[in-house]
């Protein structure tokens, strides 16, 4: 099956704080913020949702088409990809931008301030799904808005099997966006906040949703996450980390081994289980593509949590 990821490519600088935001903000002074983090460390990791998701695919045995836009900084992080097992022929280089960048701040409790520059992301319209062959199952992460909801469009048009993953563009997305992005999808996720975002966008609950697509799944963080079909919920535990570093690309990571799973057959829950250990390794390193493991370390993780693997 051909393994197409659509979504950000990006730059991460990741800074961590050494307090607690909730400190600094003073809920009587919502209406006028103005609030400075003096960082201890910053670090330029390689980042976007598409890369970091087709990054634990490779990992995972498959070859996955990067369908993105980048800028002309790209051509180092080109290179690394491909080395990586990244299919990138698709992606497009815009010569006059420069490539969209994320600036996140984590405090101790792993609470994020962050900022994104869309940068060549703004071009992701100019691409279309019509030119690949054969694409077998398509993800929608988050990318630029328009971006997002005509390749919805292409992929029921031409009958090919998405996944919509709204992510962090429910705030810009419109409820009649977010609709026309959950119809026909073969599975919509989000985390539990982003859903509520959803609910009160659209108006659709979790039953409104599983009458428009054949899977629903909401992560929770550290309590899992929840598989919705028909009239049925399976939650399944997160996995203790052996050390947590940092949470930047984490979901895209548990995006990955979900995607690994539909590919190969698997039930929804046994695909959600994957993408629960897959996400685990990312949260024991920094950013979303510097961890790595062979495919027999992730078989005897995975075993040790969920029983026998087989992919």
């Amino acid at each position: 099956m051909k393994l197409i990821v659509t979504g950000s490519i990006a730059f991460d600088y990741l800074m961590s704080f050494p307090g607690k935001f909730t400190e600094h903000i003073l809920p009587d002074h919502l209406q006028r913020v103005s609030l400075s983090f003096l960082v201890d460390s910053m670090d330029k990791r390689r980042g976007g949702c598409a890369p970091n998701i087709a990054y634990t695919l490779a990992l995972l045995g498959e070859r996955p088409c990067l369908v993105a836009t980048a800028g002309q900084d790209f051509k180092e992080y080109d290179e690394w990809l491909q080395a990586a097992g990244i299919d990138t022929s698709h992606v497009r280089h815009v010569p006059d931008k420069f490539t969209a960048s994320f600036f996140c701040s984590t405090d101790t409790e792993n609470n994020q301030i962050a900022s994104f520059y869309i940068g060549a992301m703004a071009n992701a319209s100019e691409l279309s799904l019509r030119t690949i062959q054969q694409p077998g199952l398509v993800i929608i992460s988050p990318n630029d808005p328009g971006a997002m909801i005509q390749y919805a469009e292409e992929c029921r048009t031409i009958g090919v099997p998405f996944i919509f993953d709204p992510g962090q563009q429910c705030a810009r997305l419109s409820g009649d966006d977010l609709r026309d992005g959950i119809s026909g999808a073969r599975l919509v996720i989000s985390n539990d906040y982003e859903f509520e975002l959803i609910r009160q966008k659209t108006g659709l609950d979790e039953e409104q949703v599983l009458a428009q697509v054949s899977a629903l799944v909401i992560t929770r963080g550290e309590d899992g996450c929840s598989v919705y079909e028909s009239h049925s919920r399976i939650d399944v535990p997160s996995i203790t980390p052996h050390r947590i570093v940092d949470p930047t690309g984490v979901g895209d990571a548990f995006r990955g081994g979900l995607m690994k799973g539909m590919a190969t057959g698997k039930s929804f829950k046994e695909s959600a289980q994957l993408g629960t250990v897959a996400a685990t390794y990312a949260l024991e390193h920094l950013g979303g593509q510097s961890h790595a493991y062979t495919m027999k370390e992730f078989s005897e993780r995975y075993e040790g949590h969920f029983g026998p693997l087989t992919l």
